[in-house]
C-alpha cells in the first residue's frame, strides 16, 4: 500500500481517474484536486462541500455540491472558472455521489435529511439539463456506478446494507430494480467502483473496510484500514490496476463539526478498471 500526499486533506470523496491523473473531492475542505502519476497536485475547484465527480463528453469536470444542491462544471485544462449547470434545490436539500455516463447523463444521489427515508432519491440530469426523479424509496443512496456495457446502474443503499441494480432504459430512466448483492451484516456501503469483470469494490464506511464483491454477494477480497472510515474508491493508473482508497480519521460528531483527517492510499489489484466516467 502506498499513500498519496495531499496536505490538509480532510474528507476525500468522489475519486475519478482521467487523463493520467486522479481527481478527488475534499468534501469538508471545499476543494477538488487533481493528482498526477508523480504525485504532483493542484486545486482545480473551490466550492462548498463538493462530493460526486464525473466528466462530460467535452472533457469538462462536473461536481455535485452537497450542501448547496447544484451541479457545477469547470474546464480545468483551460483554466475556465466554474459555472453552475443546474440548481437542484427544488429536488433536494443535499446531494451526495454521482456518476456521469458517456452520453452526458448525470445520475445524482439526493435527500432532504439523512434519516428521513421518504426524502431519499436518485435524480437524472439530462444533457439538456432537464431533471427527473428516476428512483425513490431508497435507503440512503450513496455510491453509484454503471456496469461496463452501460446497461445497468448500481447503487449503494447505505442504510439497507446492500447494492441495488437498475436496468438503464434508452431514455436514461431506470427500471427492473433488484438486489445485486446483500452485503455481510454490519456493512454500510458507501462509494463503489466497477472492474472489467463487472465485480465491484465498495467501501463500508463505519467498518473502515473495502470489499471486492461479486453479484449475488460473494466477497472476493477485502482491504481493512483500522481506525478510519472508508468512504469511496476508484480503479485507475496506467494499467487500470491501481485501487485508490479514500478514508478518514473522524467520527459522526467530528464529521458534522468539520473535524477530520483524510487519507488517500493506493493498492494493487488483479482485475483492471473499466473506463472511469
Amino acid at each position: 500500500m502506498r499513500e498519496l500526499t495531499l496536505p490538509g486533506l480532510k474528507f476525500p470523496e468522489g475519486p475519478r481517474w482521467r487523463d493520467g491523473s486522479w481527481w478527488v473531492s475534499d468534501q469538508l475542505g471545499g476543494t477538488v484536486h487533481r493528482i498526477d502519476g508523480d504525485g504532483a497536485y493542484e486545486c482545480v475547484l473551490q466550492v462548498d462541500a463538493p462530493s460526486g465527480l464525473g466528466f462530460l463528453p467535452d472533457g469538462a469536470l462536473l461536481a455535485a455540491c452537497m450542501n448547496e444542491p447544484r451541479l457545477v462544471r469547470v474546464d480545468a485544462a483551460r483554466g475556465v472558472d466554474a459555472e453552475e449547470v443546474v440548481d437542484l434545490r427544488g429536488f433536494a436539500r443535499h446531494l451526495n455521489d454521482m456518476v456521469v455516463t458517456s452520453e452526458g447523463r448525470a445520475y445524482v444521489d439526493a435527500y432532504d435529511d439523512h434519516f428521513d427515508l421518504q426524502s431519499h432519491r436518485v435524480l437524472l440530469v439530462a444533457p439538456e439539463r432537464h431533471v427527473t426523479v428516476v428512483a425513490d424509496d431508497v435507503r440512503y443512496p450513496n455510491g453509484i456506478a454503471t456496469t461496463p456495457d452501460g446497461s445497468t446502474l448500481l447503487l449503494s443503499e447505505t442504510f439497507a446494507g446492500r447494492i441495488t441494480a437498475f436496468d438503464v432504459e434508452p431514455d436514461g430512466s431506470l427500471a427492473g430494480r433488484r438486489a445485486w448483492a446483500e452485503l455481510p451484516d454490519g456493512t454500510h456501503p458507501d462509494g463503489l467502483c466497477v472492474d472489467a469483470r463487472g465485480d465491484v469494490w465498495v467501501a463500508s464506511y463505519l467498518a473502515g473496510v473495502f470489499l471486492h464483491v461479486r453479484e449475488g454477494g460473494e466477497v472476493l477480497d477485502r482491504v481493512a484500514l483500522d481506525g478510519r472510515w472508508a468512504m469511496s474508491c476508484c480503479l485507475g493508473g496506467d494499467d487500470g490496476c491501481d485501487l485508490l482508497l479514500c478514508s478518514a480519521e473522524t467520527s459522526q460528531d467530528d464529521y458534522f463539526a468539520g473535524r477530520s483527517v483524510g487519507h488517500l492510499d493506493l493498492v494493487r489489484v488483479d482485475v483492471a478498471a473499466v473506463q472511469c466516467p
